[in-house]
């Protein structure tokens, strides 16, 4: 019987895709009058019946369309839709294989009076504007803002859900305009449904000066603004949750937001000890973190089990609350601000087997320790932005937090010769509580002048930083050999780190041909000024307390960083291309007091030429390319010019070297992107290149007896590195219900390193490739399915005898499934695999990772109850292997294991229509 029911509900499948038909709608778009073609119109099909969207296309440079589908439709409706032309409206029989609609001429849309068609377009093409109509996606009911940005042509979101968009990354989300909790973009897209959002736009990335004055932005990084549906900005929705499981794991989050148009308060809590970031909900899998088993790490190491969350590793229990403000007060004044407080507590055992290879010999390190962490914080923003007219602009941005962090923390090491004879060992307990106080502001005034694009804008950003420590330690420390010696440590260290900062820049804009050339002169001052205090108290068995100053392991040292940068630059905006370049000349002056050592003061004056330069080429508004350089230079740090010994580690003291001279870097970097609407594919590709003068190394000679180690600094040429990535991805739409979706990519990177080892120079060349393949089935309402692969190859090369070259091959694949079936029944599932044949024997080489989810909404779809599963084969590992030019390090620590959690939420929505509240539709947060 079982046989014949899935026989008739097979042949009732085939049945219904067999009624679907194939079409295919092609015409050309022109301009009534001229027949000038139209470029980057939008035409779509939607049912007559509930008006969804069957299919979508843009129009080429000639202005050319194709659409293909299917429909169980007998009739749909054809949009075209163009900014400045009235929407075109045609209702199309599908009685054909392939439709050819011929030429269609769009009118102008001069009557501003007229009562229009109301474009629902999927995709609206604007000038340097990409924008999405919501309604056109379907979701699930209860979808994110991540959820919906999936979907999304050219739109993908990682594992740990970074955006990117045609290629390029987006480091900003605003909410109707405004920032919604800082610059945090996962609190956005997490925690906001798709059922509140009525338009997704994507700009170029800008700061509001930019935008005022209509400058282009950061062509690098993207912008996405979600407008609030205008019957959605007036009441009060939100969500909270709670779960319990196996091993004392539990969670908790809620969110409410109150909106009064222009006034939008939101209000945030959450906690857990499943070391989860953040406030996420988390029922369908939002709050397990990526990966576990085996993973891999660029800059030539090679990480085991690498996976960081919830404050690192170990295991961590979080605390976290916050509010979000925004307002308009007045004609000319708009506010936004947040407040964030944050609170942790994590434990963490690790040992770690270290091999150093030198150039004639070669030693090795073991060791273990333990930490207990707590930290807590408090962080508080502000942004002003006030217009007095439409040429006049003020941007105040003003910030502040509070931290205190206690750390315990107990090590034992040992070190051993090439005969594994044992040379010196340590133990280390140490207890260090610190706090930290910082105000941070920026003041832009900005005064436009006529039509022709002139503005002067003055910048100021200052800030001021307090730190202090109190550091207890007591240390045992043992070298062997012909002069053995022990050196036993009881002190406490009074710590102070004070700075202060003053930057400003005055600009001037002037333009050679309105609009469109322009010349800048700037000039900006940068003063940065800190004071390191480092008092050390030895243990006075005498009187019982810490009293023998130590002058050997304290210091004290004031330090200030200057600089004077007059620049010129010109700036090119045209209707395909833009370019601009920017020369610029550094007077920077450091100076470094001793105050307990005079001898060892430094002051150093550097005169550089600075230089960006970069161009944009738009094809058209599915494609362009990008090009750039910089040249920079960078001081070395603080502490490695200090020359005095620092022998707070006696078995690794560190010289400083007053000598250094600040690195000089070229930066060359350029990209192609594309996105074909009618094929659905994307094309996107990109290159960098560095090359660094006066790169400050540290130079390191071990001891050949004892293995102690002794570090100072120095100044080389010959770094270098450069590197290409591309991907290609394609969405196959098989039907109105499902949909295939191919992507590819493969990355390379390569890097050359001047090095020093036991006062030998060499130099190391590692290479890396990275292939990557993904695949998603997706069939509405019924299942998602989406395996990956990713390979890894690295070589490292030496041109010292001392070194072999090594390689190295990492695999990761892994399957990411959701079912929907039956209805208020949601099952995921992620599965990820992990194998390094390189790891040491004893350690993990493979791992399998799964986690699991079921879900069942209840109360009218108001409630949601969860079971989930961490780590379901309890294989979770957390070992790592690192590979550099001189060690290999095998490490593993303590890790989240495999838990039991049943959870529930519930969801309340009362917003209303037009700023009338309502009860009824319950909004979702997942």
């Amino acid at each position: 019987m079982k046989k014949l029911f899935f026989i008739f509900m097979l042949s009732s499948c085939f049945s219904l895709f067999s009624q679907e038909k194939s079409f295919e709608i092609t015409g050309t778009l022109v301009e009534e009058g001229s027949n000038s073609p139209i470029q980057s119109a939008t035409i779509y099909l939607e049912r007559i019946k509930d008006s969804t969207v069957v299919s979508y296309t843009i129009s080429d440079k000639e202005g050319k369309f194709k659409l293909k589908s299917s429909t169980y439709d007998k009739n749909l409706n054809l949009y075209i839709s163009y900014v400045g032309y009235k929407t075109y409206l045609k209702q199309l029989a599908i009685d054909r294989e392939k439709i050819d609609l011929s030429t269609i001429k769009m009118k102008l849309d001069n009557e501003l009076d007229e009562v229009l068609v109301k474009s629902t377009a999927p995709v609206t093409i604007k000038k340097d504007t990409l924008e999405f109509n919501v309604k056109s996606f379907k979701t699930k009911k209860d979808a994110t803002v991540e959820d919906l940005l999936k979907l999304l042509p050219g739109v993908e979101v990682d594992d740990e859900g970074s955006i990117t968009v045609n290629g390029k990354s987006v480091n900003k989300i605003l909410v109707n305009g405004k920032p919604f909790f800082g610059n945090d973009t996962s609190i956005t897209t997490k925690n906001l449904t798709k059922d509140i959002i009525d338009k997704i736009q994507v700009v170029d990335t800008k700061t509001k000066a930019e935008a005022f004055t209509g400058e282009e932005g950061d062509k690098e990084n993207k912008t996405i603004n979600l407008t609030i549906k205008e019957e959605n900005n007036k009441g009060v929705f939100g969500r909270v949750a709670a779960g319990a499981g196996t091993d004392d794991r539990y969670e908790f989050a809620g969110m409410i937001n109150f909106f009064d148009n222009d006034r939008r308060i939101s209000v945030l809590t959450g906690g857990n000890n499943t070391n989860s970031p953040g406030f996420s909900f988390g029922e369908i899998s939002k709050m397990f973190g990526r990966g576990g088993g085996i993973s891999f790490s660029g800059n030539g190491s090679f990480a085991i089990g690498g996976r960081s969350f919830g404050g690192g590793q170990g295991i961590t229990t979080s605390q976290n609350g916050g509010v979000n403000y925004a307002d308009v007060i007045g004609e000319n004044t708009e506010i936004s601000s947040d407040y964030f407080y944050a609170s942790s507590s994590s434990e963490n055992e690790s040992s770690s087997e270290r091999e150093t290879i030198l150039a004639d010999s070669r030693f090795f390190s073991n060791s273990n320790s333990q930490s207990e962490n707590d930290t807590e914080s408090h962080n508080f923003n502000l942004d002003f932005e006030i217009e007095t007219d439409s040429t006049f602009q003020i941007n105040i941005e003003p910030s502040f937090s509070y931290s205190q962090n206690r750390t315990l923390f107990t090590s034992e090491d040992e070190t051993l010769d090439e005969a594994l004879v044992l040379t010196n060992q340590s133990l280390v307990n140490s207890n260090v509580e610190s706090f930290a106080r910082e105000f941070n502001n920026e003041i832009t005034a900005t005064k436009r002048f006529g039509s022709r694009g002139a503005f002067v804008r003055l910048l100021l950003e200052n800030s001021v930083n307090q730190q202090e420590s109190d550091d207890f330690i007591n240390s045992d420390t043992e070298i062997f050999g012909n002069n053995p010696e022990t050196i036993i440590r009881n002190q406490f260290t009074d710590g102070e780190n004070n700075s202060y900062g003053v930057s400003t820049e005055l600009r001037y804009r002037y333009p050679i041909i309105a609009k469109k050339f322009f010349t800048d002169i700037r000039y900006s001052y940068d003063l940065d000024k800190s004071k390191n205090r480092q008092s050390t108290f030895d243990f006075n068995d005498s009187n019982q307390d810490f009293t023998d100053f130590n002058t050997e392991l304290s210091t004290d040292f004031e330090y200030a960083d200057t600089q004077s940068i007059p620049e010129v630059g010109l700036t090119y905006r045209g209707d395909k291309w833009s370019t601009w370049l920017r020369l610029g000349y550094n007077i920077r002056t450091l100076n470094n007091k001793d105050l307990l050592r005079p001898q060892f003061n430094v002051e150093r004056t550097f005169k550089n030429i600075q230089a960006r330069y970069n161009f944009n080429y738009r094809f058209s508004p599915k494609a362009n390319v990008y090009l750039g350089y910089r040249l920079t230079n960078s001081p070395p740090g603080i502490r490695q010019l200090q020359a005095f010994e620092d022998v707070s580690n006696p078995l690794n003291i560190v010289v400083g070297n007053p000598n250094l001279s600040p690195t000089n870097r070229h930066r060359f970097y350029g990209g192609y992107s594309g996105f074909d609407w009618q094929k659905r594919t994307g094309f996107y590709a990109n290159f960098n290149g560095n090359i660094s003068n006066d790169q400050v190394i540290a130079k390191t000679v071990v001891d050949p007896e004892t293995l102690k180690r002794v570090t100072t600094y120095d100044n080389v040429d010959g770094n270098y590195s450069y590197g290409v990535s591309t991907n290609y991805s394609k969405d196959f739409k098989i039907d109105t219900l499902r949909t295939f979706k191919f992507r590819i990519g493969a990355r390379y990177n390569y890097n050359n390193r001047i090095n020093f080892n036991n006062d030998v120079q060499y130099s190391s060349q590692i290479s890396t490739i990275s292939p990557n393949l993904g695949l998603e089935f997706l069939w509405n309402k019924v299942i998602d399915f989406k395996p990956y692969y990713r390979l890894n190859f690295t070589n490292n090369a030496f041109d010292i005898g001392a070194f072999e070259d090594r390689n190295f091959t990492t695999h990761s694949a892994g399957l990411r499934t959701a079912t929907f079936l039956p209805e208020k029944l949601e099952w995921r599932n992620d599965i990820s695999f992990n194998y390094n044949p390189n790891v040491a024997d004893g350690f993990q080489k493979s791992a399998w990772f799964w986690n699991s989810t079921l879900a069942y909404s209840v109360l009218k779809d108001k409630g949601l109850l969860t079971l989930k599963v961490y780590d379901l084969l309890n294989q979770n590992t957390n070992a790592r292997r690192i590979a550099t030019q001189d060690y290999i390090e095998d490490s593993q620590s303590t890790v989240l294991r495999q838990y039991f959690m049943l959870s529930f939420s519930y969801k309340f929505n009362s917003l209303g229509s037009k700023g009338e509240t309502k009860e009824g539709d319950f909004f979702f947060f997942d």
